[in-house]
């Protein structure tokens, strides 16, 4: 085969594109389970900050968590968008695991979910 053939044939076709894109995705994988858990303890931490400062007025901690959690929100959203993209899921399944994030203790229970249905090869 030509090297011009070669350079404008499918990489899909080429031998070892599904080694190529599981590594992909695992490497996705990773980078959603660390924000995810990440996420998640803010989310924890931020309802202590709530509590303290709707209960016992003393906000600062609030002032500290809540911007720093919706920023790590954001970066989950990004890496979750690049994990589901990647992995092929239904919107339905990429919304209900960016939406898990926002819910004390979910993030946990979704990255679970996620990370066993990634490796069976099953989709979201």
């Amino acid at each position: 085969m030509p090297a011009e053939a070669a350079a404008t044939t499918n990489p899909k076709d080429q031998p070892g594109a599904a080694e190529q894109r599981a590594q992909r995705i695992q490497a996705s994988l990773i980078r959603y389970r660390v924000i995810a858990y990440t996420v998640g303890v803010g989310l924890l931490l931020l309802c202590v900050a709530t509590v303290l400062d709707w209960g016992f007025h003393q906000p600062t901690m609030a002032e500290i968590v809540g911007p720093m959690h919706g920023f790590l929100y954001m970066i989950y959203l990004a890496l979750g968008i690049d994990l589901a993209l990647k992995a092929r899921w239904s919107v339905v399944g990429t919304l209900l695991v960016l939406i898990s994030g926002t819910i004390p203790f979910l993030s946990f229970v979704a990255e679970r979910q996620v990370t066993s249905r990634i490796r069976a090869g099953r989709s979201l």
